[in-house]
Parts: C-alpha cells; structure tokens; sequence
C-alpha cells in the first residue's frame, strides 16, 4: 500500500512554482503522482516516462503486489519474444503482450515453405527525424524469407510495407544488427566448393556475402564479397557489429576491420533501391527480382587490422570504460578462466584473471553489463559476481578489476560434510564422487538478464522439489547493491533437460520453454494487486 504520510507537504507548493533539477530525487509514488495533478511537471516526455517508470518500480517492489499466470500457448515450432511481442509459427501469428491477456495482433496468410520466414529483426519507429511516409515512423519487422527476399511488415498489423530481393545467386540465412536501429546485416551461407569443379581444379575463392541495409528509410548499403584470397583460406565466420567487420579464423584467432575504411576504399558504386543500376556487364533494378542487389564492394586487398587475439573458446568480447576486452587464452591452462585486458595495450588488468573454480555441465558465463556502466557480469551456477574496472592511482596508469558486489544461492552448508558417511559397523567411508555445481538436487542460477527501464537485475534460479522436478523462481535484485527486491516463483515445473528463455519486462514475465516431441509453451505471467490490503 502507498503511504500518504508525505502527501501533507503538497500544501506548501504554489501552482505557480515547479521543483527545480537541482533538487533530491523524489522516490514516492504519492508525491509525483500529487504533483502531476497540479500540474507541476516536466513537458519533456523522457522525463516523464521515467517517473512513470519509477512508480511502477516501487509497486512492483511492494510486498502486496504478485504475479500471476494469465496465458499460456503451445507450438510445434519455436516461440520467440521481443519489444512485447510474441510470435508462434515462424513468425506467422503475432501477439501483444502489453494487454492484461497476451492479444492477437495478426496472422499472416499461411507459406509455402520457399517463402517461409527464417529470421526477423524488430525496428522501433525513430524519434530524432520525420520520415517522408507514415508507414515509416511506426514500428516495422524485418523478415528475411528463405527464397531471399527481405520484407518490411508492420509490427501492428502485418501488412507487408515493402519487400527487397537480395540475390539470385547467393542463398541468405540469417539477419542481425550492426548499429541497434540503425544498420543491419543479412548474411548468405558459406560458400562451398562443389566436387565438379574441385575435380576441374578450380579454386572457388568467396567464402561468404554480406549484404548491408540502413533503416528509417530502408536503404542498401552495398553486397560485400568476404574473399579467401583477401582475408585467408582458414576464415570460418564473419559478422559485423559497431561498425567493425570482425573476421574468425579456425585457428583460434580473430581480426577486426573498419567497415567504414572497407567502404570507402572498396565500394565500386553506389546503390539506390528502386533505380535502375548497370553493374558487370548486367543490368536491372535493384531490389526487384530476378536482378537482386549486385556486388559492389569487393576488397582487392587487405584492410589495415585494427585488432588482433588469439582465443581458446567463445570468442572475444569488447566494451566496459575505459575499454577492455574478455577473452580466454588458447592455451590447456587457462582453460575455464577469463583474461580481463586493456585494448589500449594488451596489458592484463589486477585481478584481471577469473575463474569462478566451478565443476559443473555447463560452463560459467562472462558478459559486459547491458546498463553502459562498464561493469562485468561473471555467473556460474552458484555465485554471480558483479565486477568493475577501475583506474588506480599513480605515476602508470594501470587498471584493477573490483568486485562491486556477489549474489549466491541458498545451499546446504552441510553438503561438504555429507560426502563422509559412517556406516552401522562405525566405519568412515568417503564417497567416490561429488555434487557437481549445477546439479538438480541444489539450488542453482540459470540467467541472469538486466531490466533496463526498471533498473533491476532479472536472475533465474531453479531450486530441486520432492516431485525430482525443477521449481524455478525470479529474483529481481537492486542493480546498484545487489540486494534482493523481491523473488518471483513460476507455476510450471522446470525440466533441466530441455533449453528454456525467460523474459522480463516491465510489469510482464514470459516463460518460453522446449518441451517433449520438440513442443515449446508460452507461459505468461502479469503484475496484480492483492485485495483488501489494509
């Protein structure tokens, strides 16, 4: 229940009079809701959204308010979730789940299987301009079809607002962002050499294409050919991401290129959807089939590397202030570790080597924080460490990594003791095996996501029943302090054998999990009110 003790010293507010940004931040839900009705508020929306948000928090927080399971889907095909919306059959039917019960938004006329949706990234409308149609300041679903063609629908309704044909020649898989909401990527499968023309000795050089889109309006950047003759015949991935192509070797190592540089160095034409273009002794309009969107940016040579790391495993992960990168060492003994370093110059950070010493199936996860803070996540399935880099003092300027603050799980400490037994004749026998960390029979964290609207910690633990089932509940910690807020159960049993995805957002919780007979369910949960709380 929100107290009104504060509401007294509305009073002593003139109408004419609003609080200044200089002033304490006002965390009761009462006060700025007293001074909405008086008008004394901010005309900027941001600022009020946050203080909406704000209020939702702290209801969210009180002990009177719970969650409760309001929808619940089964699919043969996956789910997935994004934005408040939830798709069933290869994006074919679309729900909101803004609604107090998750509503059908559309559902698009059935495909054959060449027209099938593989892949979709979801566009939120821009605020910093006014685009020339309407269609193009509301939100919008880029789908990419196995029959390469890329459409634009409306997140609303469906409605299909344009579509562009990638290639002929080249087949497209899969789609993901290089800037968020700015420019995205659609990358073709790698290309194989076939026996006829190994057997003619004919070295096909292309290893993959990349075709490179801006958003707000839709337009092509350009169909970039990532050559074996340029980067190396042991390339075996490629992705883009921040304005860096960012190149993988099978020996372990990765290289990153400016993509500006690529494209200003390399880019033969440039390319406008819908017009005419001559390109290669062939001519057509691009976007429009049979002609697609030719090749016009082929790199005759290799661009200046920015970046260079060898790796054991999982690649390299880049952010944090100042900047640093995670990576682990392609060497047997660190193994299981994570190398926190500066890309400035390679130095490794104090305390930079981390390694949670955890025996488990599933090996511990490392990450930057979403929050643009610069911290680290370190999880495993007992402890997460919440880790920050920091300057220290000095004549050199060397970096130290802290910890900001742990959360554990609830575990018997008798456990250790347990593994020595005492039989009826009093011998001590010592068993011959232990619990790993993330055994069933132990409460054991799962995920860890961050609310960025609310400023809360999501974590995803899984405590052992008398049914042996899993019962998995979500904690929302303070992202600050790491202190526990308020701990959610889930109604369904978790089942650890089969992969599952937890959402959280706002005043919603969304449960997708894999079932038997490669089935998947949707359970939806919402923020009530207890009644009668006095």
């Amino acid at each position: 229940m929100v107290s009104t003790s504060s509401s007294m010293c509305l009073d002593q507010w003139s109408p004419a009079l609003r609080p200044l940004a200089t002033r304490r931040r006002i965390k009761n839900a009462c006060t700025i809701l007293g001074f909405r009705t008086r008008g004394i508020t901010s005309n900027d929306c941001g600022t009020l959204l946050g203080e909406n948000l704000k209020i939702l928090k702290n209801i969210i927080l009180q002990d009177g308010t719970h969650f409760t399971k309001v929808w619940t889907k089964s699919s043969k095909s996956l789910i997935s979730y994004e934005s408040g919306r939830i798709y069933f059959e290869n994006y074919q039917n679309c729900y909101s789940s803004l609604t107090p019960e998750p509503l059908l938004l559309y559902e698009l006329p059935r495909r054959s299987k060449a027209e099938k949706i593989e892949n979709s990234l979801l566009c939120q409308c821009p605020l910093h301009k006014v685009l020339p149609h309407a269609s193009e300041q509301k939100p919008c679903l880029l789908a990419l079809t196995a029959n390469n063609w890329l459409y634009r629908l409306s997140a609303d309704t469906g409605e299909t607002l344009q579509r562009v044909y990638l290639s002929p020649h080249f087949r497209f898989r899969s789609l993901d962002w290089d800037n968020p909401q700015e420019t995205f990527y659609i990358k073709s499968i790698q290309h194989k050499q076939t026996p006829l023309a190994r057997q003619a000795g004919v070295d096909n050089n292309v290893f993959m294409h990349l075709a490179i889109f801006r958003v707000f309006p839709l337009d092509v950047v350009g169909l970039l050919e990532i050559s074996k003759k340029v980067f190396g015949k042991s390339v075996v991935d490629v992705l883009l991401s921040q304005g860096v192509l960012a190149v993988s070797h099978s020996t372990k190592c990765v290289k990153l290129y400016s993509f500006e540089y690529i494209v200003k160095q390399f880019r033969t034409k440039q390319l406008f959807l819908g017009q005419q273009c001559d390109l290669y002794d062939a001519s057509g309009i691009v976007g429009n089939a049979p002609y697609g969107i030719p090749v016009n940016i082929q790199i005759k040579e290799c661009p200046p590397v920015l970046f260079e790391m060898s790796y054991f495993d999982n690649g390299i992960q880049i952010g944090g202030h100042p900047w640093h990168y995670i990576y682990t060492p392609n060497h047997k003994r660190d193994r299981g570790t994570h190398h926190i370093c500066s890309i400035r110059d390679g130095a490794l950070a104090k305390n930079g080597i981390q390694d949670m010493k955890c025996d488990s199936l599933e090996a511990d996860w490392i990450f930057f924080h979403p929050d643009d803070s610069g911290r680290i996540i370190h999880a495993g399935p007992s402890t997460i460490n919440v880790l920050r880099i920091r300057e220290e003092t000095g004549f050199n300027s060397h970096y130290e990594v802290v910890r900001d603050f742990s959360i554990t799980t609830s575990r018997d400490s008798k456990q250790a003791s347990s593994q020595v037994m005492v039989t009826s004749s009093g011998r001590t026998v010592k068993r011959r095996f232990q619990h790993l960390d993330d055994d069933p029979e132990q409460e054991t964290f799962k995920m860890a996501k961050y609310e960025d609207e609310l400023d809360l910690l999501a974590i995803v633990d899984v405590s052992p029943t008398e049914e042996d089932v899993g019962q998995a509940s979500v904690r929302l910690h303070d992202n600050k302090s790491g202190i526990l807020m308020k701990r959610i159960a889930l109604e369904e049993p978790w089942d650890v054998t089969y992969s599952h995805e937890v959402y959280f957002d706002r005043d919603t919780i969304i449960h997708i999990e894999q079932q038997r007979n490669n089935n998947f369910s949707c359970h939806v949960y919402k923020m009530n009110r207890r009644k009668n709380l006095r």
